[in-house]
């Protein structure tokens, strides 16, 4: 059986995005999870598996990241579809596990 090469991944972060938060700590906005691999929605919204979100927002007064597709769900969408951010909105904050604490590997940035 062959070994798998490990995925490396270069992700570019604001420079004043916080420190990614330990595994199941809340979600801070440090944009890690959403630059790397979009969640199953990001996937879709992006038409990638793999890389920066296109949901993905800088709040320069928050100082961290948000989801688009929360945050301002009618830019995320294409012209015909903005009738569908409330749905898009609600839809996002249940796949992305809004609350529920960070998901993505602390070791992820080592």
């Amino acid at each position: 059986m062959a070994l798998r090469k490990p995925i490396t991944t270069v992700i570019e972060i604001h420079p004043l995005a916080p420190a990614q938060p330990r595994t199941g700590e809340p979600c801070n906005g440090c944009g890690v999870c959403c630059l790397a691999f979009p969640c199953p929605l990001g996937r879709v919204l992006s038409l990638r598996r793999m890389g920066r979100c296109s949901a993905l927002r800088w709040s320069d007064a928050d100082r961290r990241y948000l989801c688009g597709a929360i945050s301002d769900a009618r830019s995320t969408l294409p012209w015909g579809l903005k009738w569908l951010a409330p749905q898009l909105s609600r839809l996002a904050r249940r796949w992305i596990a809004s609350g529920i604490g960070c998901d993505t590997r602390s070791a992820f940035i080592d």
